[in-house]
């Protein structure tokens, strides 16, 4: 089958018809015999002898025999007859690729060979399945870039690929100006390629898988917060039921004891205005006998004969203030109650597990404004700068009586819990300071049982101008690290992370616990001389 129209037909003057006494040339295409003749005929002035199809040379001019094979075929299809016209939609459209070797209307390509440059339908690849030469060819999926593959410099199939240029080169380029390049095969650097772009999937798919898990993850917590919230939800409703019906039965037994009381004092009114009654008209004959003593003048007898009143008083007032009293107490418990469970309502944090931030500015983005409770502090701390700085002095300060106060060390808590992701910082000043964390729970009087990491309900660092040391239920553990007058703490309650950091202008990690923490926790500071600081800074 002869060739491109343009190419073979007009160019070479090579025929488009079938085949006539067809022969094969060592590079595996196919002419008649006279065709390629003549077109050899007119290269014999050059020496060289080249395919018309795709360019091979050769030095001297090969040897024709007839190809029994292609002459056979040949002869078959003059016998059978053309095939049926195909259908419309084996045509080549504009958007197709249409085989080279088709004259007039063009079919589409089935394949495209990369050893030929030229692109097949159906019926002209069938020489590449039958002929052995045509065999070893590259066949691909039809392809408009096949001209991409020819050396625009020497007109020759660009096989080989130079590493140091990175670009792809034919083998007069690699003698050429790519000479002393580091140059390969196409095929090698393929293969180099194809090995790096197997990684690139592995690595890709390895992220899938894991952001999979993550979804798998996020999707468990966010089932997970949804029956935590439904079961406190109904636990709170239940117990608002509970403490609703409460009232509601005090309400009823003070009414009851209201009314009953009620009965007791208006029959004891009711004797009271009976005597009453009985006296006013006692007094009443009485002041008639007064009023006869007046115009005695007899001293001793007026004064001895001179009646003495009784007066009346209010009788509910101690009632109503008992029941008020009650009123009040109630209110306290469901304050306190209530700021209990606001406590424990904390924002819930979903996300996949989040690292530990690196500089100071991803610590500052955690940053908490918490205040010293005066509540907690020992009489010997004076709180100043807005309840942020404790000062151990000598004087006790008036501080009122509270459950909550530390009688024994010169510690203080701050008012607010930390549950979430939280970070603070804390300058030092004197002999020595504590920085720790704590429960609530935490006992407040004795000796070393409440002091900051003397239990198992906090956690502390003491610093001093010498060394830091770790502290955890009463086992001390030395810190190595910068000294620095102020300590950087994050807690990731969540996660169960408590980090010290030494902080001065960079940060350096002194201590980290990794633990699991039941109960919202609170930031403490303990001072332990006279004149000894320590203050939660403003940071920003």
């Amino acid at each position: 089958y002869s060739g491109d129209e343009d190419l073979l037909g007009l160019t070479l003057g090579v025929c488009l018809d079938l085949l006539k006494d067809p022969v094969t040339i060592p590079c595996g295409h196919s002419y008649c015999m006279n065709c390629i003749k003549s077109f050899w005929d007119e290269e014999d002035k050059k020496k060289i002898y080249s395919c018309p199809q795709c360019r091979q040379t050769f030095t001297a001019r090969p040897v024709l025999l007839k190809s029994t094979m292609l002459a056979d075929l040949v002869e078959e299809l003059k016998k059978t007859g053309l095939q049926a016209a195909p259908a419309d939609h084996c045509y080549a459209g504009p958007e197709d690729v249409a085989c080279d070797f088709c004259t007039g209307r063009k079919m589409k390509a089935v394949k495209s060979c990369l050893v030929c440059l030229v692109s097949y339908c159906e019926k002209h690849l069938q020489p590449h399945y039958d002929v052995a030469p045509l065999k070893k060819h590259k066949l691909v999926e039809p392809s408009k870039k096949l001209q991409e593959n020819i050396c625009s410099r020497h007109d020759e199939v660009m096989k080989m690929f130079c590493r140091t240029d990175q670009q792809s080169i034919c083998y007069l380029c690699s003698v050429d100006e790519h000479k002393g390049h580091d140059t390969v095969s196409a095929a090698a650097e393929r293969t180099e390629r194809q090995r790096e772009l197997e990684v690139s999937r592995q690595n890709i798919q390895q992220r899938i898988q894991d952001r999979e898990k993550d979804v798998k993850l996020l999707q468990q917590e966010v089932e997970a917060i949804n029956q935590s919230a439904d079961q406190t939800v109904e636990h709170s409703e239940k117990i608002f039921t509970e403490l609703i019906h409460l009232i509601q039965k005090r309400s009823s037994d003070v009414k009851q004891q209201i009314r009953s009381q009620q009965e007791t004092e208006v029959s004891r009114v009711k004797e009271l205005e009976e005597k009453l009654e009985q006296e006013i008209t006692e007094l009443k004959r009485k002041d008639a006998e007064l009023k006869q003593l007046s115009h005695t003048e007899d001293h001793i007898q007026f004064l001895h004969n001179y009646p003495s009143l009784s007066a009346l008083s209010d009788y509910f007032e101690d009632v109503t203030a008992a029941v008020s009293e009650v009123r009040d107490k109630l209110q306290d418990i469901l304050r306190e109650e209530w700021t209990k469970i606001s406590l424990t309502v904390t924002e819930v944090d979903v996300s996949l597990p989040q690292a530990e931030p690196k500089t100071r500015a991803g610590f500052l983005k955690y940053s908490c404004e918490i205040t010293l409770d005066p509540n907690t502090a020992h009489k010997q701390l004076l709180l100043s700068e807005g309840n942020r700085k404790a000062t151990a002095v000598n004087q006790q300060q008036s501080y009122s009586d509270h459950p909550d106060r530390f009688t024994g060390p010169w510690q203080v808590l701050i008012r607010e819990s930390l549950t979430g992701r939280c970070y603070w910082e804390v300058e030092w000043s004197g002999e020595q300071a504590y920085v720790a964390v704590a429960y609530k729970n935490i006992s407040r009087k004795g000796g070393i049982e409440c002091r900051f990491g003397h239990n198992d309900k906090s956690w502390s660092l003491d610093c001093n101008n010498n060394s830091y040391t770790f502290r955890y239920n009463n086992i001390q553990t030395p810190v190595s690290g910068p000294r620095s007058s102020r300590v950087g703490v994050y807690l990731d309650h969540r996660a169960g992370i408590l980090s010290f950091y030494s902080v001065s202008e960079t940060m350096t990690l002194l201590h980290r616990v990794q633990t699991t923490f039941t109960q919202p926790l609170y930031a403490g500071l303990w001072v332990y001389s006279y004149g000894d600081t320590a203050e939660l800074i403003k940071v920003k």
